[in-house]
């Protein structure tokens, strides 16, 4: 592991975001404020009036505006980021779609929060789990300084060569976004020789002009470009790994890989999650494995590309699973049972649950997971509600 010069600080979710923004040397920022994510813009916004950060900031009028103003602005070759949240992502949709397909390594920051009616503005990752089919990578952050080291691998991934795909990083509402914790700043040099200078080889050149998202008919090369970025999802897979190892030598931080397992080696039974739930999850397995149960936890990072993978991996052979979705896909559930089910499929005969949970930020608490688990040993199947009034 190489000497590192870095330092501590006490900062929220949303601080951390504004920080691994500022370590990448960003230099275009566009910014619509939405709660809970205006204090990262707000963030920024003082950085560059403060000259800490040398970058172009940009006031627009909308969401849609926000990620337009990236697209074009990565076309001229500049490295960008935007931040959103809920409504706003919804209001950004259609833009997600041309920034994936025009292939701008583009890294926003959304803060999971509910969709409305009713208004509510606390966590629940239906927004983003919305846009899981518009092409970008997905990775779900569990700590603050998970949410600060992914801006800068976030980067580094998604500008590869192979993969040129835009990247979302998610923090919970509140939960990450509002609340202080103690993280590492890397020194500024070390990201540096980390995070290689945005080259993007088909920029804006008045000199040598080009079409950017030109017409195709059905014979055109549509099929073939969609294919391309499929191909290019996959092969995401392998740079996330190398980039999480060479993460891990540079800073001494550990993320493993697209999954990360929770005391798996002999479980039995286990629980699947993303974000802030599969914290509370761990402290329950300690609890439970303290009692003489063999439970586990699987806690998906990477959405998109999906750990098909490694989800079957990590529960072939287990007695049952539960899947725990913060979100809800008017189907069997939410997207994360979905996905965990279609991976599962002719590969490993394994009992699932899939539990709604935590929408409109409700509390999961420790007596929920307890339940979860407990639900899972006896074999209840289907799509259960966790904590609904007169439910579960």
């Amino acid at each position: 592991m190489k000497s590192m010069a870095q330092t501590k600080a006490l900062v929220t979710g949303n601080e951390a975001a504004a920080i691994g923004v500022k370590l990448s040397d960003v230099r275009f920022i566009s910014a619509y404020p939405i709660t809970p994510q205006t204090t990262i813009v707000e963030k920024l916004a003082e950085m560059v009036a403060n000259e800490e950060l040398d970058a172009r900031y940009v006031e627009v009028e909308s969401e849609h505006s926000a990620m337009t103003a990236v697209f074009s602005s990565e076309l001229t070759g500049v490295r960008s980021y935007t931040a959103t949240s809920s409504h706003g992502l919804l209001y950004m949709h259609e833009m997600l779609h041309w920034t994936a397909g025009m292939r701008l390594p583009i890294v926003v920051s959304v803060v999971n929060r509910a969709i409305g009616p009713p208004w509510n503005i606390w966590a629940d990752q239906t927004d983003s789990m919305n846009q899981k089919d518009t092409g970008w990578l997905q990775v779900y952050c569990e700590s603050n300084q998970e949410v600060l080291d992914t801006i800068i691998m976030g980067y580094r991934i998604a500008e590869d060569r192979s993969v040129k795909l835009p990247l979302m990083s998610m923090e919970d509402a509140f939960i990450l976004s509002h609340t202080s914790e103690p993280v590492t700043v890397p020194d500024i040099s070390q990201v540096r020789d980390f995070l290689p200078e945005f080259d993007l080889d088909f920029t804006v050149d008045f000199k040598n002009p080009m079409g950017y998202g030109s017409y195709s008919t059905p014979d055109g090369p549509f099929m073939e470009l969609k294919k391309d970025m499929a191909d290019s999802m996959n092969k995401a897979r392998a740079v996330i790994e190398k980039t999480y190892r060479d993460f891990s030598e540079s800073f001494g931080r550990d993320y493993a890989g697209l999954t990360d397992n929770y005391m798996m080696e002999d479980a039995e039974f286990a629980l699947v999650a993303t974000g802030t739930l599969a914290s509370t999850a761990k402290h329950v397995v300690n609890l439970l494995r303290n009692e003489g149960k063999k439970v586990g936890l699987v806690r998906v990072k990477f959405f998109r590309p999906f750990p098909s993978e490694e989800i079957v991996s990590s529960l072939k052979g287990l007695k049952g699973a539960g899947v725990i979705d913060r979100s809800l896909a008017f189907s069997d559930g939410g997207s994360l049972y979905s996905e965990v089910s279609a991976s599962l499929y002719r590969k490993a005969d394994v009992p699932l649950t899939g539990f709604v949970a935590g929408l409109g930020g409700r509390d999961v608490r420790v007596e929920e997971f307890r339940k979860m688990y407990e639900m899972v040993e006896e074999g209840s199947e289907g799509i259960r509600w966790i904590n609904t009034k007169g439910g579960e």
